[in-house]
């Protein structure tokens, strides 16, 4: 199940008259990643100050009490609800014009799922399910499906660029695998891909122990990827790193962040900082680093600490670990590490984002004040792209609290 801090993503508030005004009426966009729909919460400024998306702990109150028809939601001063409103024209979900698979020809020689053939396990986090399918042999297999409902810009590309990369990485002891591009089943569009399922949770649970073989396992697949692929994985952290209980080696996962030589880069994200802090959190248990911009950490935040506190079980003396990744860092620092990641020997290329014909067709924004019509290209509402005829995926579900509902009255 989604964790419920990770369920609602706000997009905001929108005022309508001053902000300072708490009788100001503002309106904030909601996505619920668990119903996987927006909902839009009508109340005051009051309610609703700037920046501290307090729609999300209104919305969460009620969210699965109500009707999947329901577009927006009113609620008084103290966040209970007044009112509904099953108004289309309040559906603000922007349209996810998915690239047809027969047109994406970097894909051509992935095996592929229809989305019809996956059986919904359970919701892993925003984006994420378990699933599953029978393979052409019959035989069942469990995966993680990742998905991308949503229409914002920097998104899509992220979800392109790791697709593109993930299906193109070399098998890899360290590293779970792609299984298969899924194809919605109307117009075999690309929605999104699966990977193996690797069960037991992440490192990400101060329970699990951690073993300092895993430290140079983890080491080495990042000079890998670096070094030998010149791809920067940019999220290295304990929740993407996994355990596999068949083979008790380390595994990474959840490439969204990754950058390609130049492309994509960002600062303070490069994998040799990520190892440092992911390292100390490991060992101390101490997250409170996470909450520092990227660009905002370096590495002797916790590299000139003296002493760090052990607070998981581990396998040998932290001195040991922290020697390793000393000598490793010292190492990889000792010149030439950029140019060596640029200039990678099997460096993978991520091929640009292809434009969705979809987004070239033009619609009806307005009129001039002359009354003549202004047509736009690109972005549209999903209500714009629907009323034009074009195809529309829908994502929405109902609340998995409801779904474990049934299926226990079920077994009753």
């Amino acid at each position: 199940m989604i964790k419920p801090q990770e369920r609602f993503l706000s997009e905001g508030q929108g005022y309508f008259g001053p902000r300072e005004n708490p009788k100001t009426e503002t309106e904030c966009n909601v996505w619920d990643w668990d119903q996987l729909r927006m909902v839009k919460v009508k109340g005051t400024a009051k309610l609703f100050p700037p920046e501290e998306d307090k729609e999300c702990q209104v919305l969460a109150q009620f969210a699965d009490y109500l009707s999947p028809e329901v577009r927006a939601v009113t609620v008084d001063d103290d966040g209970l609800l007044t009112g509904v409103s099953t108004d289309p024209e309040e559906d603000d979900t922007m349209f996810v014009a998915y690239l047809p698979f027969s047109t994406v020809k970097s894909l051509a020689d992935c095996r592929i799922i229809r989305h019809s053939k996956l059986q919904e396990l359970d919701r892993l986090g925003p984006g994420v399910d378990l699933a599953l399918y029978d393979d052409e042999s019959g035989n069942p297999q469990k995966v993680a499906f990742k998905f991308y409902p949503c229409a914002k810009p920097r998104i899509l590309q992220m979800a392109w660029d790791e697709l593109s990369v993930v299906k193109s990485l070399p098998l890899h002891p360290n590293i779970v695998p792609f299984d298969r591009v899924v194809l919605e089943d109307v117009e075999s569009r690309v929605i999104g891909f699966t990977t193996k399922y690797i069960p037991g949770g992440s490192l990400d649970n101060p329970r699990v122990p951690f073993r300092f073989e895993w430290l140079q396992q983890l080491t080495q697949l990042v000079d890998f990827l670096n070094l030998e692929l010149g791809i920067m994985h940019q999220d290295i952290a304990p929740r993407n790193l996994l355990i596999d209980p068949d083979t008790q080696k380390l595994l990474l996962f959840d490439f969204d962040w990754v950058a390609c030589g130049k492309k994509g880069m960002l600062d303070g994200r490069d994998d040799l900082t990520g190892v440092v802090f992911t390292l100390y959190e490991l060992i101390t248990n101490d997250t409170h680093f996470t909450s520092i911009a990227h660009w905002d950490r370096n590495m002797d935040m916790v590299q000139s600490i003296s002493e760090w506190p052990r607070n998981r079980k581990l396998d040998s003396d932290v001195s040991t670990f922290r020697n390793f990744l000393n000598e490793w860092v010292a190492t990889r620092k000792s010149g030439g590490d950029m140019e060596r990641y640029l200039n990678a020997p099997k460096r993978l290329i991520s091929p640009d984002l292809p434009t969705a014909p979809d987004y070239n067709v033009p619609f009806e924004l307005g009129k001039t004040l002359d009354g003549e019509t202004i047509w736009k290209t690109g972005l549209r509402s999903t209500r714009t792209a629907m009323e034009m005829g074009q195809y529309c995926f829908r994502w929405q579900r109902l609340p998995q609290s409801r779904l474990l509902k049934e299926s226990e009255n079920g077994m009753l």
